[in-house]
């Protein structure tokens, strides 16, 4: 079975037995839970998509380990074009759900692993590419949601993990044995791990030679015995837990994060894929890193396009669709979703082949991708707040809307145009609210800062693959430094 249906994604987390928290009571019916089940719609909808004859292009593509067609969250690239074709399903994901659909991060995540181990094992006679894609195959079969592990909590930011008071501020090795070994630490801000079938661990920064039991890469069910999850805090979540939908906003879907924690977590062998390669710690992290900054130029776009239609809603509700200053609003809107959407496109078209077959996109635009989401989604999110006005954050519930007393009052003052109901204004209101400030989890506006490396990140890779030397020499020729090129030769 390598394709699920939604339905089928449902009942494989029902089976599952997590050991979950969330608002300081461990959850047991957490796939029916109100703050939860929004997340698990979103993830369900990248299982939809792969069954719906419109959008199967899209989500399917075929393995090369299984021979058989598989959702593209778990595929390895192939070509640029399949790079094109994720981001172009991460646009449509985002268009669909308004929130995030936490399914890339495992899909990178399986890509850096891919090529890493690829040459992990060339340098030093391991054997841990095959067991990669073993364990590939078996997620490919059974269409697996896999979360990548990268973040770990970290501690004291001015220590290197070996300097650290408490070693376990970082994902290490404890023990080893015949069988395995033990790993304990914590990953924070884990995108989807409470929807995961899958944990794949990888290190977090480059390590040094001296930090062997830090340069990790495994595999664990994410219901293994010591993982204990931690749900995150979204703005309002409590919200979710009233009977009163309006002011949801986004009703149907949302985000999800975890802190993860690794209790003493035993890993078999077969599910080890790095172990103490210090030297293949950056590689994998900035290789992964990339991928994941790709993506947000396919899901941040989407996003952004609910974020677009909304705000051209309020213009029409508020009667001021066709003032000059709305439209060049909106069309400024559009021009920097399109803007992440090129990076996102322009990184995956300049992909190219890893040793180990797949392809890399351009690390150097994927950076680019991402420095400008941590820009551009804060200027669409004070855009949209501009359009939709002040009531955007004075508005009242949708509990006194219902109210006997008083709900008539706020019905008729309330209202915009004559011709647009009062709850279709509240409602797109409170949508505008979830997406830049509020429930909708994680908002537009901070994931898009903090998710896939803060800005910091990307300018370092961005300043060290910049090549300064090279662009210093074309500056040379023209100003006649050095030799000019003669076009006659």
């Amino acid at each position: 079975m390598a394709l699920k249906t939604a339905s089928e994604y449902l009942e494989s987390l029902r089976r599952m037995k997590l050991n979950l928290f969330l608002l300081g009571e461990k959850v047991e019916d957490w796939v029916e839970h109100p703050i939860i089940r929004p997340s698990i719609n979103s993830v369900a909808m990248t299982y939809k998509l792969a069954q719906k004859p419109e959008t199967r292009e899209l989500a399917i593509t075929g393995s090369t380990l299984i021979k058989e067609p598989i959702n593209r969250f778990n595929s390895l690239f192939q070509s640029a074009a399949e790079l094109v074709l994720k981001v172009k399903l991460q646009r449509e994901m985002g268009r669909r759900t308004g929130a995030c659909f936490q399914r890339c991060v495992g899909m990178d995540a399986i890509n850096a692993v891919f090529s890493v181990t690829f040459e992990m094992d060339r340098k030093h006679q391991t054997d841990y590419h095959q067991r990669f894609q073993d364990w590939l195959k078996y997620v490919q079969q059974n269409d697996l949601m896999v979360q990548g592990a990268m973040t770990d909590v970290k501690g004291d930011r001015g220590l290197s993990p070996s300097e650290q008071k408490d070693p376990d501020l970082f994902v290490h090795i404890v023990d080893r044995s015949n069988q395995g070994i033990v790993i304990r630490g914590a990953k924070a801000s884990q995108t989807g791990a409470a929807n995961s079938h899958e944990i794949l661990v990888m290190p977090t920064l480059r390590l040094s030679e001296k930090e062997k039991e830090f340069a990790l890469c495994c595999a664990t069910p994410t219901d293994a015995r010591g993982i204990h999850l931690v749900y995150g805090r979204q703005p309002n979540d409590t919200r979710k837990l009233e009977k009163a939908d309006l002011d949801l906003g986004n009703l149907g879907f949302g985000g999800q994060e975890t802190l993860t924690i690794f209790d003493n977590v035993f890993i078999p062998w077969e599910r080890v894929f790095m172990d103490g390669e210090t030297d293949f710690s950056s590689p994998l992290v900035e290789r992964f890193a990339s991928y994941h900054r790709q993506s947000y130029g396919g899901c941040k776009s989407g996003i952004g396009d609910v974020l677009i239609g909304a705000a051209a809603s309020m213009a029409d509700y508020n009667g001021v669709a066709k003032a000059s200053h709305i439209r060049d609003k909106l069309a400024e809107m559009v021009h920097l979703v399109e803007t992440i959407y090129s990076c996102g496109l322009a990184c995956s078209y300049e992909g190219e082949k890893t040793a180990a077959g797949n392809f890399q996109c351009n690390i150097l635009l994927a950076n680019v991708c991402k420095l400008n989401v941590t820009r551009l989604p804060y200027e669409l999110c004070r855009l949209a707040e501009d359009i939709a006005g002040g009531l955007l954050v004075t508005m009242p519930s949708e509990k006194d809307l219902r109210n006997p007393e008083v709900g008539r009052l706020v019905e008729k003052y309330l209202r915009g145009k004559a011709e647009v109901s009062t709850e279709a204004r509240m409602r797109m209101l409170s949508l505008i609210h979830s997406m830049t400030m509020g429930t909708t989890a994680p908002s537009y506006r901070t994931e898009s800062m903090h998710g896939a490396g803060s800005p910091q990140a990307q300018k370092i890779m961005i300043e060290r693959l910049a090549n300064l030397d090279a662009r210093k020499k074309l500056a040379r020729k023209i100003a006649g430094i050095d030799q000019r090129e003669d076009v006659l030769e």
